[in-house]
């Protein structure tokens, strides 16, 4: 039991994660030195992960507006409009520091927690995505957080009952200290049916629901907001722990007492727990929140108000209950077997009162607690620019066959299959395209519009050029999504960077941020919800500037959707998009050269929108076998991928001027593979030209081998051995 009357001193105040000219802002805010539970209160709500202090003023350059917007950032997730009276909710968010400390209870409950965001709107969960990075695999950890860290996405996915349909995993050596577990949940809700955090009316009951409360994640959201040094190990403590099958009930009990129509005002017990929903649902109402915490559900003896403020235990809500259907509302959650506990009830007089035990133990202006809190514009520089790399000048150590089943087999390019297959891609029976492609697929109810959706980001290209990285981020999640023939229609981002308060940190932060906004508003692809997580680095090493792109678009017959895999024998390979062989940053130089350097590929964003466009219009047409953005490992990774997903060879004899080496393997943006009926090939060809899209007609499908010119046909099962036995292989203990 902590007792409320402990002496605050300048050490319990750096303990908390407060800088002394916070502490004294805070102090001149109320007038008085706090109880120990208010500067726990001030702490949750202050600190980066809750306030945004270091970010807010950045994030506000964002475009999040659309016609199809319902909701953009502020709420737990974005909402949009998508026709038929039906809405898409979705978000992603960062649960990093906890994933190093205890990496199976770290990801389970950043699974838990985003899927609660999203239905906290009143939005069944219908898919979730992750987006994964690791150390180095030589690295001495890094195994066990890889095994740890998909257990735990799938251990939590798999038993609340949601497919996980795609995502990323990759590994470089400056994730050694701090790798990154980001987490993507999707939803579907009547748009006429969203339910808000903004709580309404004085005298109304205050509800808590769901799980009792421990003294587990007492400070995670604090922790989520420092950078680790010595020690790490010791955090343990402040690491949640989650039970899916607890969510699964509360999710299905939400969902019914919204229908009933007994709910005001609902918020997620994420992170800071209590004590940021309570504050949240009354500042955002203009209303003050009386809480008596002798009404909460504990699992554990003696808890202290200061305790049940901070403790971050998983699967709890909090509610605003319409007067009189307290009643009704109870019965609901006893029937699911959850607790109902009303708790407090708001007020008139815009103060943040809890009580415990017949004592105050906090009594704070509950506007403030968030309008005041620290905002910095923090000092930053611009990133130095780095210098093109000229095709020509990069030579060639491998032949390209050699190089192809060396990128296939590395770490970041290889088949993630021994990573999905922990997942359940399937349940609820509605997945069309699963983790393995560009972006996972699934039908909406019984159809006939399906949600395409993806995650994913370069780091490389965001270290070298933030401004460009920021830009191909969005562009390449836009290109995932108009792969399989959806329309792009909104991002959630997840904003990994190492400490703010280094200029050079900070200037990564700015450019990505810059970056995206630029690609989301020539996109029309606006930014409705998302995540910052800073302070990811370890003994003064930051991570890569790591920018996560989620997105999401809309078929309007799921049916004429593409995927990467060739269908047939005998069909046109058709590459959409101009390609110089642009080897700065790109998977070649940096596996094949041993090189991270030069300038990343530019982004025109007229050109992406163009010939994204051209594409999305032919696969609508049903005129596309086959489509695979090309990215990563470029031109030859892409073929070598279409070729696998459904063993159908290929025969190249066309290839762009310059380099072979550069065509093959270079990262130009703004490209596409196609295959598409011979008798199609020529009118395509045709048409590209007179929309001013560059294609060119590559060579045919068909065999059962790759073949690239000047080079022996490789076979498609070397291919596949390369590509499928290295992650399993490490996970063995059998390779590095």
């Amino acid at each position: 039991m902590i007792p409320n009357d402990i002496k605050i001193t300048p050490q319990l105040v750096a303990e908390h994660g407060l800088k002394p000219d916070e502490y004294q802002r805070f102090l001149h805010l109320i007038g008085r030195e706090p109880s120990i539970t208010e500067l726990g209160i001030v702490s949750a709500m202050w600190n980066e992960h809750c306030s945004y202090k270091s970010s807010k003023i950045h994030l506000k350059t964002l475009p999040t507006k659309a016609a199809w917007v319902i909701q953009g950032p502020g709420e737990n997730a974005g909402v949009i409009d998508i026709g038929d009276g039906l809405a898409i909710v979705f978000k992603m968010e960062s649960h990093n520091h906890p994933s190093f400390i205890e990496p199976y209870q770290g990801a389970t409950t950043g699974v838990g927690g985003i899927l609660r965001d999203v239905f906290t709107m009143g939005a069944r969960p219908i898919a979730v995505l992750d987006a994964l990075r690791f150390g180095s695999p030589e690295h001495p950890r890094t195994r066990h957080l890889v095994s740890g860290v998909v257990a735990g996405v799938g251990g939590y996915g798999n038993s609340f009952g949601v497919p996980n349909v795609g995502g990323l995993t990759g590994f470089h050596s400056r994730y050694d200290g701090n790798n990154l577990v980001n987490a993507m949940a999707v939803g579907i809700a009547r748009a006429d049916e969203i339910f808000y955090a903004k709580a309404s009316g004085v005298g109304k009951a205050i509800v808590y629901l769901g799980s009792k409360t421990g003294r587990d994640g007492i400070h995670g959201a604090t922790m989520a907001s420092a950078a680790f040094g010595e020690g790490a190990e010791e955090k343990r403590p402040t690491v949640q722990v989650g039970d899916p099958f607890a969510e699964k009930l509360l999710l299905e009990a939400c969902l019914e007492i919204m229908a009933a129509g007994h709910v005001d005002a609902i918020q997620d017990m994420g992170a800071a727990g209590l004590t940021c929903s309570a504050v949240e649902m009354g500042a955002k109402g203009d209303l003050g929140v009386e809480l008596n915490l002798d009404a909460v559900p504990c699992r554990e003896e003696g808890m202290s108000a200061y305790e049940m403020m901070l403790s971050e235990s998983q699967e709890r809500m909090l509610m605003v209950i319409k007067p009189g259907h307290e009643e009704p509302a109870e019965a609901i959650f006893r029937k699911w077997g959850l607790d109902f506990a009303v708790i407090g009830h708001t007020t008139d007089n815009l103060r943040f009162v809890v009580k415990h035990q017949g004592e105050v133990m906090a009594d704070l202006p509950i506007k403030e607690l968030g309008d005041e809190a620290p905002e910095y514009d923090r000092p930053w520089i611009v990133t130095p620019p780095q210098q093109r790399i000229a095709p020509e000048s990069v030579e060639a150590p491998l032949s390209n066959v050699q190089a192809l089943l060396r990128l296939i087999g590395s770490p970041d390019l290889c088949s993630k299959r021994w990573v999905w297959e922990q997942y359940d891609t399937l349940i609820l029976g509605n997945s069309v395209v699963t983790p393995g492609g560009d972006a996972g697929l699934i039908r909406i109810e019984d159809g006939p519009k399906g949600l395409s959706m993806t995650a994913d980001v370069n780091p490389r290209y965001c270290e070298a050029d933030p401004f460009e990285g920021g830009k191909q981020a969005v562009a390449e999640a836009w290109r995932n999504l108009t792969a399989t023939g959806a329309t792009p229609l909104a991002v959630t981002d997840n904003l990994n960077f190492g400490n703010p308060e280094r200029p050079e940190v900070m200037g990564q932060l700015v450019g990505c941020i810059r970056g995206i906004g630029e690609a989301c508003r020539a996109l029309d692809f606006p930014v409705v919800s998302g995540n910052v997580s800073l302070y990811n680095e370890t003994n003064g090493v930051s991570i890569l500037p790591t920018p996560t792109i989620g997105g999401v678009g809309v078929l309007a017959d799921v049916t004429k959707h593409a995927t990467i895999a060739f269908k047939a024998q005998g069909e046109a390979i058709i590459l959409i998009g101009e390609t110089t062989g642009w080897l700065g940053q790109s998977s070649y130089l940096a596996t094949i050269c041993g090189r991270e350097e030069g300038a990343p590929p530019p982004v025109d964003l007229v050109v992406e929108r163009r010939n994204g466009d051209f594409v999305r219009g032919l696969i609508t047409a049903g005129r596309v076998s086959a489509c695979h953005d090309l990215s990563d490992g470029g031109l030859a990774v892409a073929l070598a991928e279409m070729a696998l997903a459904n063993g159908i060879g290929a025969a190249i004899d066309a290839l762009p001027a310059g380099p072979v080496h550069a065509v093959l393997f270079g990262e130009d943006q703004a490209r596409y593979l196609v295959s598409v009926p011979n008798a199609e090939a020529e009118a395509i060809l045709s048409e590209a030209s007179a929309a001013g899209v560059p294609a060119q007609a590559l060579g045919q499908t068909g065999g059962d081998t790759l073949a690239l010119p000047g080079e022996a046909p490789v076979a498609i099962t070397d291919l596949k051995t390369a590509h499928e036995a290295w992650l399993p292989a490490y996970m063995a203990g059998k390779a590095a």
